[in-house]
């Protein structure tokens, strides 16, 4: 992961930035309280707050680490350069499922913002990757895990 580049929009840069800026300033701070807590506790080898304590500040140690590898390799699009020729990373695709007659929209991000209950798809996505580079008008078919799905490309936009 660490040599791998991370697509983000300017939106998904703040949430990542806020994130670690909120786990290093409150996070931090709340479980160093509970381990003090627990320490006063006396006898660690039957603390079991102390225990909990010790994972969760791993865990928030970790997730940091995480952020900060990722925010070195990231790459951030210009909104400039996006165009409405072909679809790429960044793009709003409005599709339309030619089997069941659905119009769809999508953003193709990269995965780290990935939500599909918000229509976001990944780029490395079965769908996602099958859009890229198509225009409007093409029909692309994408095999999921079910079967094929045909889309046709109704709309590009940024």
């Amino acid at each position: 992961m660490a040599d791998k580049q991370i697509i983000l929009t300017d939106e998904g840069l703040k949430k990542l930035e806020d994130e670690l800026e909120e786990l290093k300033t409150v996070k931090r701070k709340e479980v160093a309280a509970k381990i003090k807590v627990a320490l006063s506790f006396g006898d660690l080898s039957e603390n079991s707050a102390y225990d909990e304590a010790k994972n969760e500040q791993a865990m928030v140690e970790a997730r940091i680490a995480q952020l900060e590898a990722m925010l070195k390799n990231v790459k951030v699009l210009d909104e400039e350069e996006l165009t409405t020729d072909t679809v790429s990373v960044g793009s709003k695709v409005r599709v339309k499922d030619v089997e069941m007659n659905e119009e769809l929209t999508y953003q193709i991000v990269g995965s780290t913002e990935a939500d599909p209950m918000e229509n976001r798809i990944s780029d490395e996505s079965p769908v996602g990757k099958s859009l890229l580079g198509h225009r409007a008008g093409d029909v692309v078919e994408v095999e999921v895990p079910v079967g094929v799905i045909t889309y046709e490309v109704l709309e590009i936009s940024k």
